[in-house]
């Protein structure tokens, strides 16, 4: 696939391989209606980056994903979310850490990007400069779902850090499990972050990332999310969102890479990707979603699953969880 516009968006790698239809179903809905909305502001020549902004928006609203609402809580009970925003034509870029009261992460991102001096602001001052630029404003209650309080005190009972997993099951029946992520059972993890990567017609590449990151994470965890080059990146080549285990797509610098391994090895999108997933992660466990300036997408994962879909100008659509 080459030429014209294109868009992938994911919910996260690492699905719990019992994950109940029904949430399955809720997911591909989810994701659909993301990418429509994706490819009718495309349609109508919408920029790659307010395309991205839009979609991950969408994404956050939803609490269904890790993200915005719904996101896990920390160790106090409390969210702290994180975005990132990358503009591939001059690699202009914004991200955000710490936000306890702002109700779209990747729209602060944005306007770290556009409206600050700098490409990064966290806690604290972040949410200063979420009041000064009147972004809308929610208390830290709305984030939070009677759900993911039931997660966190089953966390704190089995004394780990639990991925947000969303399937309530007695800590015994944790143990059991044989697929591990992170050192921990898949039943309990699915971290659930989001992303959109988007191409649109001029070439122009843009990606962003949101998260609420892990159940029971120390407070003022930073993960790869909001990290230009690990979890987000964008070039004159490719945008690119990672998924997965936070600290070995830091360590990998996983999003970056993509757009090395196309620009030193001469590798094509899909073949980058590959790449990246088998010689970046040793022993990590991680997802990517990418398109490159010629109108193509890739995905590529180590994981169960990764919750994911794309569309393409040509009229190619779909959606996907496992292989």
């Amino acid at each position: 696939m080459g030429g014209g516009w294109a868009i992938v968006v994911h919910g996260g790698a690492g699905v719990d391989p019992n994950l109940p239809v029904e949430r399955q179903e809720d997911a591909k809905r989810l994701l659909t209606r993301c990418l429509n909305l994706g490819i009718s502001a495309l349609r109508s020549s919408l920029p790659a980056i307010d395309v991205v902004e839009l979609v991950v928006k969408e994404l956050e609203s939803d609490p269904l994903f890790n993200s915005g609402r719904g996101s896990a809580l920390t160790e106090k009970g409390t969210v702290e979310m994180e975005a990132s925003i990358m503009d591939g034509p001059k690699r202009r870029c914004g991200a955000v850490s710490g936000l306890t009261t702002v109700k779209n992460p990747i729209s602060l991102a944005r306007l770290v990007m556009d409206k600050s001096p700098h490409s990064y602001l966290a806690f604290s001052g972040a949410e200063e400069f979420a009041r000064q630029q009147g972004v809308e404003l929610v208390d830290n209650e709305y984030f939070i779902t009677e759900q993911n309080v039931g997660m966190l005190k089953l966390a704190k009972e089995a004394n780990t850090i639990l991925f947000d997993y969303r399937i309530p099951e007695t800590c015994n029946a944790l143990v059991e499990s044989p697929l591990q992520m992170n050192g921990l059972p898949i039943s309990i993890y699915a971290p659930e972050t989001v992303g959109c990567v988007v191409v649109d017609k001029q070439g122009r590449c843009a990606a962003g990332t949101s998260t609420g990151g892990l159940m029971n994470k120390m407070t003022g965890r930073i993960g790869d999310s909001p990290l230009i080059g690990a979890g987000t990146y964008a070039s004159h080549l490719c945008g690119v969102s990672c998924t997965g285990e936070g600290e070995a797509i830091i360590r990998g610098t996983l999003a970056r890479e993509v757009g090395a391994v196309m620009e030193y090895k001469g590798l094509d999108l899909q073949d980058a990707v590959d790449f990246v997933i088998k010689e970046r992660l040793d022993e990590g466990k991680a997802g990517i979603i990418a398109v490159s300036r010629n109108g193509e997408v890739a995905c590529g994962f180590n994981t169960t699953g990764m919750f994911r879909g794309c569309a393409t100008e040509d009229g190619f659509m779909e959606v996907g969880i496992w292989e």
